[in-house]
């Protein structure tokens, strides 16, 4: 099991799909690096775990520059696919592995393995070269055996037009939303939940705004910083409670207990509030095409509002009663079809 190190959203979307592999008796191995490996370390700590070399995917301090960083970074991400494919290739040589299934990591495959892509994204959004970004990844998808959509294959959806196109002819398999979690009917404790995450530095800048605003806000707040660290740490300030981070029961238990949840558009996250049926309020990260496009769906739906980074003020939230929040429908992964691949 192998997710993408780009924020913790496809590590943690791994973990019903890696629960799933050690209910019909197979024996994950964790394949990752950096905070993404380390969270799933935390959550699983008995299996087996293989470092992969890091894409080192990081955001300019300015979204205007974001495309020109990838493009500029674009010889190292080549590179580091090469490496870890080469890895992945030396690894099966010494482990019988009856197959693959890797999360947006663009080089964990194999021709002698099956081998699945898990993405959301069949048309990656890059504003006027949105075509180019779109081909070049659904050319990756093809050379996979099987590609898994974590959505809803109807025309009600999360994804949108990012996991739903007429074109691309490939061994698709839509699962319906993918989460960890599962909704509880708990106590209200904190009237609002702050889920930070994504690559530095808008994470912190984001987390130095929200700091300065929700000084004014009236209820009880709980700040989930999405740092992984060896320790976890919790530090209550007045109205306030910070963790650095939570693993998946402790983060279930308090999303669970929030009566409204601040945090970035990404998919994982839009699948997570599915499944718990919460209202939320998006700050999409600057410059990510794709988080901006989920956070006007949602707002165009009614289901939740959104606003930029840089505009945020604690006053936007108090419209979020004119929208319905998250209304989950209920569905079954097939896990023994899908597994029968391996």
């Amino acid at each position: 099991m192998a997710p993408l190190n780009w924020g913790l959203g496809h590590a943690t979307r791994c973990i019903p799909i890696i629960k799933a592999l050690l209910q019909y008796n197979f024996e994950p191995i964790i394949a990752s690096d950096g905070m993404a490996l380390e969270l799933l370390i935390k959550e699983f700590p008995n299996l087996e775990t293989l470092e992969l070399p890091s894409y080192n995917i990081t955001y300019s301090k300015n979204p205007k520059h974001l495309k020109l960083k990838l493009l500029k970074d674009t010889p190292h991400i080549v590179k580091t696919i090469k490496n870890e494919k080469h890895l992945v290739e030396a690894f099966l040589k010494t482990h019988a592995i009856s197959g693959i299934i890797s999360d947006n990591r663009f080089g964990v495959r194999s021709n002698d393995v099956p081998s699945v892509f898990i993405t959301h994204q069949l048309q990656v959004l890059s504003g006027n070269t949105t075509w180019l970004s779109s081909k070049m990844h659904q050319n990756i998808i093809s050379k996979f055996d099987h590609c898994w959509i974590p959505d809803y294959k109807h025309e009600k959806n999360l994804s949108g037009i990012l996991g739903h196109v007429k074109d691309f002819k490939g061994n698709l398999n839509y699962l319906g939303p993918l989460s960890r979690f599962e909704k509880q009917a708990l106590k209200i404790k904190y009237q609002l939940l702050v889920i930070l995450s994504g690559p530095e530095p808008q994470r912190t800048f984001l987390e130095e705004k929200l700091r300065c605003e929700l000084q004014t806000f009236k209820g009880k707040v709980c700040i989930v910083r999405g740092v992984i660290e060896p320790k976890q740490t919790k530090i209550e300030t007045n109205h306030i409670t910070n963790y650095n981070y939570m693993t998946s029961t402790e983060l279930e238990h308090t999303i669970n207990a929030s009566e409204l949840i601040l945090s970035r558009s990404g998919y994982t996250t839009l699948m997570d509030l599915a499944k718990l049926e919460k209202k939320a309020f998006f700050i999409p990260t600057p410059g990510q095409f794709e988080q901006d496009y989920l956070a006007k769906k949602l707002e165009a739906e009614g289901v939740a509002p959104f606003c930029n980074q840089n505009d945020f003020t604690i006053e936007k939230l108090r419209g979020i009663q004119n929208y319905s929040g998250f209304k989950f429908e209920s569905f079954e992964i097939d896990y023994e079809q899908l597994f029968r691949l391996f």
